[in-house]
Parts: structure tokens; sequence; C-alpha cells
């Protein structure tokens, strides 16, 4: 009874080398598959997007481990992983042509204040999607924001407006004033001073 759970748990019910293989040809193919699908995945704008991420994994489950139910299948499956994703990652950050190639390049949503809506329809992105972004951000609407970038791993990043010339004339006044209002209550305070009690 015993020896039936030992080996239940830790014999490999498929060859080792398909146990590397497997996890190895997903990798690959959801690296691919997302890749194709285009930074919106990645981003998770919408429910829908991350229905889509978490399903994914549990799709590819059975691909990843086959037949085999044990301990030592999903250590050397995830080991796999790991040890893949490592040796990926360092290769293309190591050379920017792979990198381009694999993560795409970023995409410029606004630009110059301006809704760049051609680029938005290709990357699959709505307006409101984008809005609710820049609310995570801190911007109160896209009027507020110069340059949005979605960037090759999915984020969006917000460059909000520099004040306009009539923006800076009005802080400039309203510190003149500021600065009169200060002198004149130093002078009022002055003058009753100085009358004769």
């Amino acid at each position: 009874m015993n020896s039936k759970i030992w080996t239940d748990m830790f014999v490999l019910a498929i060859p080792w080398l398909e146990k590397i293989l497997r996890p190895i040809i997903v990798y690959l193919a959801l690296v691919i598959g997302l890749r194709l699908a285009g930074k919106r995945e990645l981003a998770q704008l919408n429910p829908f997007d991350l229905v889509v991420l978490l399903t994914l994994s549990n799709t590819v489950q059975n691909a990843i481990i086959g037949d085999d139910n044990s301990v030592t299948g999903g250590i050397i499956g995830a080991a796999t992983l790991l040890a893949l994703n490592y040796v990926v990652v360092r290769f293309v950050s190591k050379n920017k042509q792979v990198e381009v190639m694999v993560e795409g390049e970023e995409d410029v949503l606004i630009k110059g204040g301006v809704v760049q809506k051609d680029i938005l329809e290709r990357e699959v992105i709505t307006q409101a999607e984008l809005e609710i972004a820049a609310h995570r951000q801190g911007f109160g609407s896209l009027d507020e924001i110069e340059t949005a970038t979605l960037e090759p791993e999915g984020g969006i990043s917000f460059i909000g407006k520099e004040p306009g010339p009539a923006e800076q004339r009005y802080q400039e006044i309203i510190t003149h004033l500021e600065k009169l209002t200060g002198e004149v209550t130093t002078l009022h305070t002055e003058l009753a001073g100085n009358k004769p009690g």
C-alpha cells in the first residue's frame, strides 16, 4: 500500500525527455501566440483579456503534464519552464533585434495631446479603455495628457501636458497679486503703528 503511494507520487508516467520537451514546446507556442495577439492581451484592459490570460494556463496544462501527475514530473516541468525563461530573457536582453522581434516596439497612443485613433484601432483599444488607464495613473481626463505610450510589455505610460503660455501668465499674475497683497498689508500695519496715540 505504502509503495503504491510513493510510486504514484514520484515515479514518472512518461519518459523524462518528453517531460522536458512538453513545457518547452508550450512555452514557445505561448510566446508566439501572445506576440501575435498583440500588446493588448498583456495590458489586460478589460475583463475579457483577463479571462483569456487566466484560462490559458488551464488550457495548456494537459499539454505540459501529459499523462503524468507525479510530483517528480511537476518538478521537472516547473524547473524546465524556469530554466527556459531564464535563458530566453538573458538572450533577449542582450540582443536588441531579437528583443524587438519578440516584444515588439512601443506605440504612441496620444501624441501632442491628440489621440491617435488609427493606432488605437490597430491595437484594439477603445478610447474609454484608454481613459480608464489614464484615471488609474491620476489623470482626470485625456485632455490633461501630452503623450501616452503603449509599451512593448503591455503597460501604458502617460506624460501630462506642461502648462501652456496662458496658464503660465495666469500663474505669474497670481504670484504678483499675492506679493502686492503682502506689501499692502505690511504698509497698512506700519501706518497703523505710526499714528499718534
